[in-house]
């Protein structure tokens, strides 16, 4: 599973808001109700956020293993 866990704390420690990805950067809402729900997203979407927030994109996600598939 995916997490984007860490794009929340990345948000928080750089002092960027929900609110201005979607005012300032266009990230659209969809997209942010998406990363909310943990759901699929593109790497075009990751590649913008690392771009806005000028981090790595272990900053925006986090591979959570899936134990049932093993």
């Amino acid at each position: 599973m995916i997490s984007y866990q860490p794009l929340w704390d990345t948000l928080k420690e750089k002092g960027v808001t929900q609110y201005q990805l979607i005012n300032n950067y266009g990230v659209s809402a969809g997209q942010l109700s998406r990363l909310r729900a943990n759901s699929n997203i593109s790497t075009h979407t990751v590649d913008v956020l690392c771009e806005i927030l000028e981090c790595k994109v272990e900053d925006v996600l986090l591979h959570v293993p899936n134990k049932t598939l093993r």
